[in-house]
Parts: structure tokens; sequence; C-alpha cells
């Protein structure tokens, strides 16, 4: 559903070919609890662990088994299965560690959101992101956005989003000031780390190059790492700093359904105590892009305040960011 025949041919021939006789395969067999992407994501590990060794360039058979090169279902799964053996250590250390993304395409939704903000306030912006993994999308004021009406941002931009566009024009295209980015993250990520670099392009699906380039576009452009922490204490601390003269945007894409519900009331209380202060000197936004519910895409949801603290649906857009449905 998400755009890669190779991940579902993948899977598949994984269902139906692993067995126990390799250690990695033992283990994943063995796994307890909920291994599917709602819970521990094993097939997600397991197939970001073999995109690694590609982009490391450290297994001949496996690469060339892996798109963009076609070969039968009894090829590929025999380099799948001779990597098991050939890179065991490698493997299982992987399988430990939890699948980790930084999605830049979902700065497709929440471009079009500052640029309906810039048009109500036209303040410079302050950006705070929870759950930021590696805080890629603290860059987004520097990505080229193709939308009905133009380009946004700079045009020369390594980051080139180009979803497809549904329902009604967005506003205007737009290059945003961006005066100061910060995010917090569990487990953040550095982008100008080599081995942190890896991970987020090894989840990343091998037949979906464009992802892979957007996602190094997007780290050569990263500033500081987010910092590293529980989401409600840090904005509480971040929304107590003063920014007067600018617009103090919080964000989260796909990221607040993993937050506790104790952070969730608590980082809910922090934006609402905060709001309750803003001014059209000073106002304070909270953009989300988040499951619902509802099977198709995330909700895009805006408050601002003073202007309009209620929570309204500017649209939907694909969780990957491949589509947005603009209603604002």
């Amino acid at each position: 559903m998400l755009g890669s025949p190779f991940m579902g041919r993948l899977m598949s021939l994984m269902a139906d070919r692993l067995t126990s006789d390799s250690t990695v395969g033992a283990r994943v067999l063995a796994w307890q609890g909920d291994v599917s992407s709602a819970g521990q994501s094993i097939p997600l590990r397991l197939a970001g662990a073999l995109h690694g060794l590609i982009l490391d360039g450290l297994d001949a058979k496996l690469t060339a088994a892996y798109p963009p090169n076609t070969v039968s279902d009894e090829a590929l799964w025999a380099a799948v299965d001779g990597a098991f053996t050939r890179h065991e250590a490698r493997l299982m250390e992987w399988l430990d560690q939890f699948p980790q993304t930084n999605e830049v395409r979902r700065a497709s939704a929440l471009l079009p959101a500052l640029w309906h903000l810039d048009e109500i306030y036209g303040l410079p912006l302050v950006l705070s992101e929870l759950g930021a993994s590696a805080g890629l999308n603290l860059s987004l004021g520097r990505f080229a956005l193709h939308a009905p009406g133009g380009i946004g941002g700079p045009a020369d931009s390594p980051v080139q989003l180009q979803p497809d566009w549904r329902g009604d024009a967005p506003p205007a295209p737009r290059t945003l000031a961006v005066a100061e980015a910060a995010g917090v993250d569990r487990n953040p990520l550095d982008p100008h780390d080599p081995v942190h670099a890896l991970r987020l392009t090894a989840y990343l699906w091998p037949d979906q190059p464009h992802r892979l380039a957007l996602t190094r576009g997007a780290i050569w452009l990263a500033g500081a790492p987010p910092d590293a922490g529980d989401a409600a204490p840090w904005l509480a601390a971040r929304l107590a700093e003063p920014h007067p003269g600018h617009l103090h945007v919080v964000f989260t894409t796909v990221a607040w359904q993993y937050f506790p519900p104790e952070t969730q009331a608590a980082a809910t209380a922090a934006l609402e105590a905060a709001g309750a202060k803003a001014t059209r000197a000073a106002p304070l936004a909270h953009v989300s892009l988040e499951a619902d519910g509802r099977p198709e895409g995330a909700a895009l949801t805006l408050r601002h305040w003073p202007d309009a603290p209620e929570p309204h649906c500017l649209g939907r857009a694909d969780f990957h960011g491949r589509w947005v449905d603009w209603r604002g």
C-alpha cells in the first residue's frame, strides 16, 4: 500500500521460507509479543539490517539480488538466507535496535500549514518539534515544495518535495523565515554521525531510491541533533522562553501516538497554558500530522493562539507524504 513492491515480495518470501536453521531465523521466529509495525516491528528490523549491509557495501551477493537488479525468488532468497550466516553477528545486533526513520516527505503537509500561518501573522518562525528523530524536518524552511501555485522555498534545494495534490489549492508558495529550530526525542539520532545516518537510510525501502535521495539531501542540510528527553518537560521549558516578534510553531508528525499518556497530557497542558498568554506580537501554533483512526492517511490539524485556539483540520496527507489533500 505504501508503494514498495520489493518489500511486499521480500516479506512474503520471509513468511514462506524463513526457518530456524540459522541463528537469525531462529531468533525472529521465536520472538515474543507483537512483532508487527504496531508493536516491535520485527520484519522492519530484519529488512533494515539487510539493507544496511548493502548501503555499507558489505555483501556483494545480496547487493546483486536487490533493486535495481531483478532476480528470481530463488536467487533473492538464496542471497538473503546466505547473508544470515555471513553476517550473523551484525544482523543479531541490528535486531536489538528499534527501527528509526525520519520521513522527510511529511514536510509536504507541514509547509502549506506554515504558509497558511504566514498569511495570518507574517512573522519569522521559531520551530519546536516533538518526537523529532534526527531533526531532519527542522530544516524544512530550506526544502523546495512543488505546489500548484509554484515552488515554495529555495528552488535549488537538495530536497525537492513533489507530492500529488488533492482537494483545494494550498496557500501561495513562499520562502519562510526560520529564526530558530530545535527538537526533542527519546532516542535522538545525530544525522552527522555516519552510524546514525546509516540507520536513517537503512530502514528506507530498497526500491524507493527517491526517498533515499531526499533523506541524504536533508542530512546534508541538517543542523544540530535534537535534544534527548521526554517531550513534555522539554516543551514546557521551550515555551517559557520569550520570542517577541516571532511565531512559535510546535509540531509533530506521526509521533504523538507513541508518547505515554502522561506525556500527552502534560504537553497539551503546557501548550494551552502558553497559548492563553500568546499575543498577536508573539503568537503560538500547534501543527500535527497524526493518525486519527481513519483509513486514508493522517489528519493535518492546526491550533493557533490568540486567533484560533480550537483544533481545526486543514486536510489529510499520506503517512509517507506521497500526497496532500488540502482542505484549509
